[in-house]
């Protein structure tokens, strides 16, 4: 069991910048290694399907970015904290969606973009872009 807690969602205006957190867990013993998983955040807006937003391995050699965000958005990682960002960059109305941060316990090396590829998920946090 892992607990993936998401932080740094809100509102902010169009062409803004926000950033968000994820720190993860392991109830009741001693805080959960993400260093040997890839990890990831997806989003989703009000009728839409989730979609990868970026993706990470590991130790942070290897990212995805999803066409919509690539050149705006950088995800990274700090290992030693159990923790992973998200820095968004020239905000647009079309970001807006709650965000998820997600771990795929079975890939360390390699990043996969696909939903149902990651088996833990946090519960996500509202972003909303207004104009």
């Amino acid at each position: 069991q892992v607990l993936l807690v998401e932080s740094g969602g809100g509102l902010v205006q169009a062409g803004g910048s926000l950033r968000l957190s994820c720190a993860a867990s392991r109830p009741a013993v001693s805080p959960y290694t993400i260093s040997n998983n890839a990890m990831g955040w997806f989003r989703q807006a009000p009728g839409k399907e989730r979609e990868l937003v970026a993706a990470i391995n590991w130790n942070g050699a290897r990212s995805l970015y999803g066409d919509s965000v690539k050149g705006r958005f950088i995800i990274s990682r700090d290992n030693a904290k159990n923790t992973m960002d998200l820095k968004k960059d020239s905000l647009k109305q079309e970001d807006t969606a709650v965000y998820y941060c997600a771990l795929d316990s079975s890939t360390s090396h390699f990043v996969r973009a696909g939903v149902p590829e990651y088996d833990y998920w946090g519960q996500g946090t509202q972003v909303t872009v207004y104009s």
